[in-house]
């Protein structure tokens, strides 16, 4: 029997000090490689609010199955990951 994947990934920090937990694994609102889970932004982002689990609280929430391509325009959007910081909180 496979075990499954529960692998937490670092969260994401971008240039500009937005932030998001992005999530796939067996335990997280995704669809394989398709898909992926948001989880507590540091700011809301209008672009995922209709994926929100509970949208009258953005950033204390998660947002499921959401599309690869629209999370990286967040990223692109927020100037980029920081991979400085990063690196810092895998340490």
């Amino acid at each position: 029997m496979k075990m499954k994947d529960y692998t937490v990934r670092p969260m994401i920090v971008c240039m500009d000090g937005f932030r998001m937990s992005v999530q796939n694994h067996a335990g997280s609102y995704c669809n394989n490689n398709d898909t992926y889970e948001i989880g507590f932004p540091s700011e809301k982002e209008n672009s995922i609010m209709e994926y929100a689990e509970e949208p009258e609280r953005p950033t204390e929430t998660v947002y499921g199955y959401v599309p690869e391509i629209l999370i990286n325009e967040i990223i692109e959007k927020h100037g980029g990951i920081d991979w400085r910081v990063i690196s810092k909180l895998k340490s």
